[in-house]
């Protein structure tokens, strides 16, 4: 079993330590002391919360555009650097950085440059998924 402490819960969630806290406190979850006396909480009682918290309409960015691809985050472009064809866009998502390789003619038709609003629509054949010792 996974335990994760309240820091890494929270960090995994993009929330506080001390909203970990008032969940703890308010029942929403359930903390055990390990070894050291830390406070940790169970990995798979913290994805139903997540699963909990999610909003109903995490597929619908305000786009009002109905795609196929489940991976899609907003983000602000924080860098565009373009040859004579393809570009490379930098964007943050939250806590998350988005690079992207297109072509620079949609660059330009999009407006890309820095401070600009975009969404990320990612769809891929291959994801890895790698496991973080959280020990």
């Amino acid at each position: 079993m996974t335990r994760l402490r309240i820091r890494h819960a929270a960090d995994v969630l993009g929330v506080s330590d001390d909203t970990v806290r008032r969940w703890i406190a308010a029942g929403e979850l359930t903390s055990v002391d390990d070894a050291s006396g830390r406070a940790t909480i169970d990995g798979r009682e913290l994805a139903r919360l997540a699963q909990r918290r999610a909003p109903e309409n995490a597929d619908d960015d305000g786009s009002g555009i109905v795609r196929s691809a489940r991976n899609h985050f907003v983000g602000l472009v924080t860098d565009v650097r373009s040859d004579a064809v393809m570009s490379q866009v930098r964007m943050q998502c939250g806590p998350f950085e988005v690079t992207s390789l297109i072509s620079t003619e949609a660059v330009e038709e999009l407006g890309l440059e820095p401070g600009v609003l975009a969404t990320a629509v990612i769809k891929a054949t291959n994801v890895i998924i790698e496991k973080k010792d959280m020990s």
